[in-house]
């Protein structure tokens, strides 16, 4: 055995023992968080991980995107290369891709030789457009990225080089099929004890480099390279909806207020962040100036779970304070409307919303902290069951001047449940008479809860008060069976959402659908004849987050809106699965904006760009938002709001 050999064999032992230390320090702080099921479903899963991370689907959908593509392919490829280079270091004689036959040597040779400039050339564009055109939300001229793309580019030259001497030496037999290395070897000169040196020096380089990269990585923002294709394959298995249940036992802690108290999963999506800034490019509060941005909060999770390493092995950092890196102040965990676009464009299936959500229970449940202008809600919810704290008497008073017949088991097939806003929000009131025209005039057997209708809690959901929810919706699941309900017609977001995905937890099994889902097979299955089509000028329409992203209901209201007015609705900049929030989601409705500009303003500024007559929604807190924006925008005089439901209404004429 050469003294190349053995000095190989202690570099690499140091390398890799070192390596399998950092993972091991690094990973065993993931199993510290709570359990939770993400190894079921295997075909299901093995195919999200070949589709998203080796398709890099949501990846190529942003323009510098298909770059990254170019960098990982090359990465795989070169995996395979770079294995039998060590392999080659380690036993010489016996592991060699020269030891082929000619046909299968000279293929891989010719695709390695063409993904390593390929590599190269993506290093090249990353390092321009870091310093050209720097994506948003990013650091862009962060040295750990810059190190990261020299040791790449290293690994090329150094790879380019060996392969040169060895061809300007006349030592391999597949220079014709090597090209960039080819051309490389015309530069050198051609003594052969300088190749040969030449030739072992690279060597020396790109296995240092290597083993060096190897190394980095844990304890770089590219640990991502070991993560991600696992955090795909870990991913939801269905559109993260809703939050997991608490159970309400005396001892048990409630919510997230130190890191290992989140699930497993949620610590392992820390350490697949690329910090690409996709989710803080698409979040309505980092876009208005608010100190939320869903990546640095994934960030200080991950520095916060770090911080568990020290020697003492106590975390002394708390994870919800303003004590810097690694904790996330309380105004950021407030600012999140929980409209999921974070997590609709995040390339490894990062789930930003349910840690804001756990974070927001601990606060709420374990130390009744929250914004001042909470306390009115919850103590609302708590005595009223709804926001404003109105009598429950009220709640028919939208219906005084029509007939409205209370639901009866066995009799009535729907629900129309109203909902808070519809019931109790003079403007959301129009909407509610104009769904009851809509099923009269369709014919639909339907009726409501009256005064006995409750809150559905989605608020309280999403604020952190679980307690308060989960003792509203089994009282709502217990009302339903009793008078009977089984199919259910909302025409808020928020409650469909509630009823259909949260409630699937306490073993509802209600059919609930959304009023424009509704309203648009009734129109299609020709049981509501619109007499003319309304005119309303140019009209827009804007996706409301819980019907659209979380429930994926995109098409219908489009379609009635079509279908009433005579033309498609214009799109906004933003639309569909890439809508802008109204800023009422998550609780944030009840919420005043303290920081940076407010989120109604900057969507309804959206709008008018494309400077419509009417703004169309389907949701109150939307109708609510678009309202206010306009007035303060002065444009209430010229654009007027609508739901879906008023808009077919006119449509039905008298």
């Amino acid at each position: 055995m050469s003294a190349t050999v053995i000095a190989f064999i202690i570099v690499l032992v140091i390398a890799v023992a070192f390596f399998a230390y950092s993972c091991f320090r690094r990973f065993g702080l993931v199993i510290k968080g709570k359990p939770e099921n993400r190894f079921n479903a295997f075909y299901r899963r093995f195919w999200n991980m070949i589709y998203y991370a080796f398709g890099q689907r949501r990846v190529v959908k942003k323009p510098f995107g298909i770059n990254h593509f170019v960098l990982f392919w090359a990465f795989m490829v070169l995996l395979i290369s770079n294995t039998e280079f060590l392999l080659n270091g380690l036993f010489p004689d016996v592991i060699s891709f020269a030891r082929l036959p000619d046909g299968a040597y000279f293929t891989l040779v010719f695709i390695f030789d063409i993904m390593s400039l390929l590599a190269l050339l993506a290093v090249v564009l990353a390092v321009i457009r870091r310093f050209t055109f720097p994506p948003p939300y990013t650091e862009a001229k962060s040295r750990d990225a810059f190190i990261i793309l020299s040791m790449v580019a290293g690994l090329m030259f150094a790879y380019f080089g060996m392969n040169a001497c060895e061809i300007a030496g006349g030592l391999e037999r597949a220079a014709s099929y090597m090209p960039i290395s080819n051309l490389v070897a015309s530069w050198l000169p051609t003594s052969a004890a300088g190749l040969g040196t030449a030739a072992s020096v690279l060597w020396w380089i790109h296995a240092v480099i290597l083993l060096s990269f190897l190394n980095y990585l844990p304890y770089s923002k590219h640990m991502h390279v070991l993560t991600s294709i696992f955090n795909c394959y870990f991913k939801s298995l269905d559109k993260v909806k809703t939050q997991p249940r608490e159970e309400f036992k005396n001892g048990n802690t409630f919510g997230v207020g130190q890191v290992d108290n989140f699930t497993w999963k949620g610590l392992f999506d820390s350490y697949s962040c690329t910090e690409c800034g996709r989710c803080s490019d698409n979040c309505p509060a980092t876009f208005t100036g608010k100190s939320l941005q869903p990546r640095l909060l994934v960030h200080d999770i991950k520095m916060n779970l770090l911080n568990s390493t020290k020697k003492d092995g106590e975390n002394k950092l708390p994870l919800i304070g303003s004590e810097g890196e690694g904790s996330v102040k309380e105004e950021v965990i407030w600012e999140c409307t929980t409209c999921g676009a974070c997590m609709e464009v995040c390339p490894v299936f990062i789930e930003h919303v349910p840690r804001i959500v756990d974070m927001r229970r601990h606060l709420v449940e374990m130390k009744a902290k929250f914004p001042d202008e909470l306390l009115t809600l919850f103590e609302n919810m708590e005595q009223r069951s709804n926001p404003w704290g109105i009598a429950p008497a009220e709640r028919v008073k939208w219906a005084a001047d029509i007939e409205v017949k209370p639901f009866e088991a066995g009799k009535t097939e729907y629900l129309f449940y109203v909902g808070c806003a519809g019931a109790f929000d003079a403007r959301n009131r129009r909407t509610s008479l104009s769904m009851a025209k809509i099923l009269d005039k369709a014919g639909i057997s339907w009726g409501t809860l009256g005064r006995d209708e409750l809150c559905c809690g989605d608020s309280l959901r999403r604020l952190g008060n679980e307690y308060v929810f989960d003792r509203m919706a089994q009282e709502n699941i217990k009302m339903f069976t009793d008078k009977g309900v089984k199919k259910i017609i909302t025409q808020c977001p928020h409650c469909f959402s509630t009823f259909k995905n949260d409630y699937q937890q306490y073993g509802a099994n209600l059919e609930v659908v959304h009023h424009t889902e509704f309203i648009n097979t009734l129109i299609n299955d020709g049981k509501l004849k619109l007499n003319a089509a309304a005119d309303l000028g140019k009209v827009i329409y804007h996706d409301s987050c819980y019907l659209g992203r979380y429930n994926g209901v995109f098409d219908a209201p489009r379609q009635v809106i079509a279908a009433a007015t005579g033309s498609a609705p214009c799109e906004m900049e933003r639309n569909k699965d890439k809508g802008f929030c109204c800023g009422a989601g998550g609780g944030r409705m009840w919420m005043e904006e303290k920081e940076g500009s407010l989120i109604n303003i900057a969507r309804v500024e959206e709008a008018l760009t494309k400077e419509p007559n009417t703004v169309c929604v389907a949701c109150p807190y939307c109708m609510t938002m678009f309202d206010d924006g306009l007035k303060d925008k002065e444009a209430a005089d010229k654009v007027q709001v609508l739901d879906i439901a008023e808009v077919v209404a006119k449509a039905l004429g008298d």
